[in-house]
């Protein structure tokens, strides 16, 4: 398997970490490249990276954690959840409409209609997105995309939604409801949601190559602080161990646990949709469970295999590389069943 990663890393420059580990077993942990590349510090196992998309996990956890207790209900209806006017908005959305990608909402950023994220800040400052409310009037005001529980049409305005949900039911903001009952409980210390004008140290800087050779950091291609759609930074064991709580029961009761994991949603063949995430079949088996984010400067992809219960962490500061590991690792997944 390091054979595998080695190759991969010295073909295409990978810049991150890698954590691999089937039940008490580490197989991979090795980190390349630099955190900061201007002075040349290197990446290492408690680096921490942003994930992007990665974390839309961490926000369906804490809609079912308030669902578990009571306080929340995937029918409810989002506009009985927020007092926010959405004129064109179908009154028929509900919380799990929002979670599995089907309420047929606009975006803020389409990626059917758009291809730089970078776009967005010419007329939005990104260092004015402080809260999940500075994004409203970028999608509120627009009109449906598709029929509420048409398909499945991913997006990240729904889990902006779903964070004010949790912010207005909890009365705490956001990102520390996260830190308190997601990663606080379970031993997650080097993770957050960070604030990109005072990133805490040992945070991996998010790097954009450029075609003439030259780079950038993402500081001025991404909002100020993650939010509930995207955004928070993690070390690569600490990912690892977040896997382990929740298939644990940790974080939620096994009746939400399963909940989570159920596949609502059909993407197509093999590939459904949980409550914030992925779950890929191999014929009638599941073959993992898995998480993944793209952003400007960073490349995430992380899963779960229950068969092995092996688990995968790829954190990239860099703009790809980590579906290349994630993949050669996946292909020798089957040789991990006698740990």
């Amino acid at each position: 398997m390091l054979a595998s990663i080695q190759a991969i890393q010295a073909n295409n420059d990978f810049s991150g970490s890698v954590f691999v580990k089937a039940k008490e077993n580490i197989l991979a942990d090795i980190s390349y490249g630099y955190a900061n590349r201007s002075d040349q510090l290197k990446n290492n196992r408690n680096t921490r990276y942003g994930i992007a998309s990665g974390c839309k996990l961490f926000t369906a956890i804490a809609i079912c954690q308030l669902v578990e207790k009571g306080q929340l209900k995937f029918e409810s209806k989002l506009s009985d959840c927020l007092e926010d006017d959405f004129p064109n908005f179908d009154q028929a959305i509900t919380v799990h409409h929002l979670l599995t990608h089907t309420a047929g909402i606009p975006d803020y950023f389409d990626e059917e209609l758009m291809d730089d994220f970078e776009e967005l800040w010419i007329k939005n400052p990104m260092y004015q997105m402080r809260n999940l409310t500075d994004f409203l009037p970028l999608f509120k005001n627009q009109p449906m995309k598709l029929n509420v529980g048409e398909r499945f049409h991913y997006y990240n305005a729904g889990y902006i939604l779903l964070g004010l949900i949790i912010e207005k039911v909890s009365q705490q903001r956001f990102q520390n409801y996260v830190e308190e009952h997601i990663f606080s409980k379970v031993g997650l210390e080097n993770s957050g949601y960070y604030l990109f004008d005072q990133l805490p140290s040992n945070t991996a800087q998010g790097y954009i190559d450029l075609p003439d050779g030259n780079w950038k950091t993402n500081i001025y291609s991404l909002p100020v602080q993650g939010g509930s759609d995207g955004g928070a930074f993690v070390t690569a064991p600490e990912m690892a161990t977040l896997w382990e709580a929740l298939m644990s029961g940790q974080l939620l009761n096994e009746v939400y646990t399963k909940l989570l994991l159920n596949d609502h949603v059909q993407i197509d063949a093999t590939t459904s949709y949980g409550y914030g995430v992925w779950i890929e079949k191999n014929e009638s088996d599941i073959l993992k469970y898995h998480v993944m984010g793209y952003d400007p400067g960073v490349s995430f992809h992380s899963a779960y295999y229950p068969k092995s219960s092996t688990i995968v962490v790829v954190c990239s500061n860099q703009s790809g590389g980590a579906y290349e590991i994630a993949q050669a690792i996946e292909e020798q997944i089957t040789d991990l069943q006698d740990y």
